[in-house]
């Protein structure tokens, strides 16, 4: 199979793995994901696959819109990204690639592109240590402070870390671990958090970790409708229905036996005394 899809950050949540062991995980909504051209040596000097996914760009221009056709696909797939191809693997043109190309246990690697910050000074860009609170320095507390010699070299040498834009730029979150996949609403539950906010389109690619062994992931809860269809009912790990509890009912009876306990002390006389 492909060695990475496209997908977008979802959210954060805790979840339970197989041991008891509560693990913050991203939510991650990988693909499903459109083949729309295979790379080959002979024609391209490399090989790869383009995969195509549904971002939150909702047009496409006439060139994209071709270029679609020809793979025979008609979704708006507004995200295009190359993966290179595992040797020994196939890949066709128009295959549909989902979330069951990962497993879990194993490590993959999540880059997007981090939040915007806005402009930052060198305390909060670079973690700057700032001048001296003494001395009567005032205003210099959070000062980049020198950034050189004037006689040699006589000049700022390129890249010197100063005040300037951060974040928004392309970073990678190297060997995470996969803690749980849902084919059937196409999630991917990763370990820890990754670059980017909310609804931001990630590319999740295999890692170099090898995967562990006797990883056990949460088992999530599968649910049937009942005999009207009216209600999704929970079902056990073994196959048997789960116990229901009906809040109403509990509800009702509560008040009810505080009514009657209000009613008993209210109505009660003392010991010793005739009621009147």
């Amino acid at each position: 199979m492909v060695s990475g899809m496209i997908g977008r950050k979802v959210g954060m949540m805790r979840v339970y793995d197989g041991v008891g062991r509560a693990r913050a995980v991203t939510v991650i909504e990988l693909g499903p994901n459109r083949v729309t051209q295979v790379r080959t040596t002979e024609r391209d000097g490399y090989e790869a696959v383009q995969l195509g996914y549904t971002g939150i760009r909702k047009r496409v221009n006439r060139p994209e819109r071709g270029h679609l056709r020809a793979a025979g696909v008609e979704d708006a797939l507004t995200v295009l990204q190359e993966f290179p191809i595992p040797a020994g693997e196939t890949v066709q043109r128009g295959q549909t690639i989902t979330v069951d190309a990962f497993t879990p246990g194993e490590y993959v690697d999540v880059c997007g592109v981090s939040k915007g910050k806005g402009w930052a000074g060198g305390v909060k860009r670079w973690h700057f240590r700032g001048g001296p609170k003494t001395h009567g320095q005032s205003d210099r507390h959070r000062a980049n402070g020198s950034i050189g010699s004037g006689t040699t070299p006589g000049k700022v040498w390129k890249g010197q870390k100063m005040s300037g834009h951060m974040g928004q730029r392309t970073a990678t979150v190297m060997n995470v671990l996969v803690v749980l996949t849902d084919p059937a609403r196409n999630l991917l539950f990763v370990e820890g958090s990754v670059p980017g906010a909310a609804t931001r389109v990630v590319s999740v690619t295999r890692g170099r970790r090898p995967a562990l062994k006797n990883f056990a992931p949460p088992v999530l809860p599968t649910f049937v409708a009942d005999e009207d269809d009216e209600e999704l009912l929970p079902v056990a790990v073994d196959g048997s229905e789960e116990e229901t509890v009906d809040e109403t009912a509990v509800v009702e009876d509560v008040a009810s036996d505080d009514a009657d306990s209000a009613g008993d002390g209210a109505g009660a006389a003392p010991e010793g005394e005739a009621r009147t």
